[in-house]
């Protein structure tokens, strides 16, 4: 009977995220927070009593899908009773009233950094129908207050918030102005939460920041917390993201030569341009020197390490000059992976007041960067045919069997395999590949042997 009565009170919420890891990460805690408050997740839309947007504001018409999806949720629930809705993430910070405004249909905008509160204003809205808004800047409070409950994350591969915020202030970047200042954790309780993960089933476990790199918490910084997880006996694998080059300090350099077997090789580090003018324009506060010479440093100490990047294309002010210099820094490090987009200013910015270059010319530029971009990614890929790369297996294909899981450099990977690989570490021949999966087999004859990386 008290079964029966907890199912029934027991509600269902639904949360769609957008954009970075980092919200991934926020999306996790938000669940773990509401099951004090009786919700438990739910996959199906149409059965949730609270509808969560996490959403990002670094891209183009990031409000207008926040509308499109509140469409789509008036449609379904016609007729019925409307689920909470709830938009979080980056643009309920810089638009939060501009929302509540336009769209009465939302019952609550809640910031990044007020995500602890999100059990109270679920509790306010049950007992009355005024919109709430809270969007404050509060970090510490935050996860001060998120410590209190267990990140109950299970996945093989898991995400861990280090460092929120920025203070760069590249002139394109809403995160100043979404995420507040930067701030860093406590050692002693990122490494808590690490082995909660890891008692939970996390076998690698990637370092989240708006500047990752910057993490200084006590004087101690991101080379210290690395040393400190990688104590950790069942973590398999360390990765971290997103670093800035004015963060990218000797003592991180180092310590890819002294923790290369939990650390992996391969470093998500965003130039943006490969102009100094365009560099300068951004307020990026680093040159194209300055970047070469830290993938150089990185190289010599460990000649495995590879990169991949992030582009701005037709940033204003950039001549063809200028993006040609950015093809030549794309071919000179040859980059695993980038991720590219035309220049689309955010509201709030400084560059939102410049003068935008021709949008052809821009869409022709980012054909040409992706281009040569691929014809780099697809000859690097193509390199690994035939040789046998490591991989930490997270999930089975859906209704196949098959395996999925990542390589050191992240590359995706598919085996077929009866076989239970959730978790584990396996030599992987690849026979094949497109631009997104790689497919290999298992090569049991080396997995028989002691394969330290």
């Amino acid at each position: 009977m008290a079964q029966k009565l907890k199912n029934n009170l027991e509600k269902k919420i639904f949360i769609k995220t957008f954009g970075c890891q980092m919200n991934e990460y926020d999306s996790n805690r938000i669940y773990d927070l509401v099951k004090s408050i009786n919700y438990k997740k739910t996959d199906e839309l149409d059965k949730a009593d609270c509808y969560v947007l996490n959403t990002c504001h670094i891209r183009e018409k990031a409000t207008d899908k926040v509308y499109h999806d509140i469409g789509r949720i008036k449609k379904n629930f016609r007729g019925r009773k409307k689920p909470i809705i709830v938009v979080t993430g980056c643009v309920a910070q810089a638009e939060g009233d501009i929302l509540l405004d336009r769209e009465k249909y939302i019952d609550a905008v809640i910031g990044p950094q007020s995500l602890h509160k999100f059990n109270q204003i679920i509790k306010n809205i049950e007992k009355k129908s005024l919109q709430e808004n809270l969007t404050g800047f509060d970090a510490k409070e935050k996860f001060d207050t998120l410590n209190y409950y267990k990140n109950s994350d299970s996945s093989v591969s898991s995400f861990l918030t280090i460092q929120e915020g920025c203070d760069k202030f590249c002139k394109f970047c809403v995160v100043p102005y979404t995420r507040g200042a930067e701030f860093s954790r406590p050692i002693n309780e990122l490494v808590k939460e690490c082995k909660d993960l890891v008692s939970n089933g996390a076998k690698e476990i990637t370092l989240l920041g708006q500047n990752v790199n910057a993490y200084c918490h006590n004087e101690k910084k991101l080379s210290s917390l690395i040393s400190e997880i990688s104590k950790i006996k069942d973590i398999e694998r360390i990765r971290y993201t997103t670093s800035h080059p004015k963060d990218f300090t000797e003592d991180l350099i180092d310590i890819y030569r002294s923790h290369n077997k939990k650390l992996t090789p391969f470093i998500h580090l965003p130039v943006q341009s490969g102009s100094n003018k365009i560099l300068e324009a951004m307020n990026r506060k680093h040159t194209v020197e300055d970047y070469l010479e830290i993938i150089n440093k990185l190289r010599e100490v460990n000649p495995r390490i590879k990169f991949s990047s992030d582009f701005i294309i037709g940033y204003p002010g950039e001549t063809e000059s200028d993006f040609n210099d950015t093809i030549k820094l794309l071919e000179k490090i040859e980059f695993i992976n980038c991720y590219s987009f035309i220049f689309s200013p955010r509201p709030g910015t400084p560059a939102a007041k410049l003068n935008e270059i021709d949008h052809n010319t821009s869409k022709k530029r980012l054909v040409i960067f992706q281009n040569t971009a691929e014809k780099i990614k697809l000859r690097y890929r193509r390199s690994l045919f035939n040789k046998t790369a490591l991989v930490l297996f997270e999930n089975k294909v859906k209704n196949k069997d098959e395996f999925f899981g990542r390589d050191e450099y992240a590359n995706s990977v598919i085996v077929k395999t009866k076989e239970n690989l959730k978790g584990k570490i396996k030599k992987v021949k690849i026979k094949s590949g497109n631009q997104n999966t790689l497919f290999g087999e298992i090569d049991n004859k080396l997995n028989e042997r002691n394969f330290a990386a």
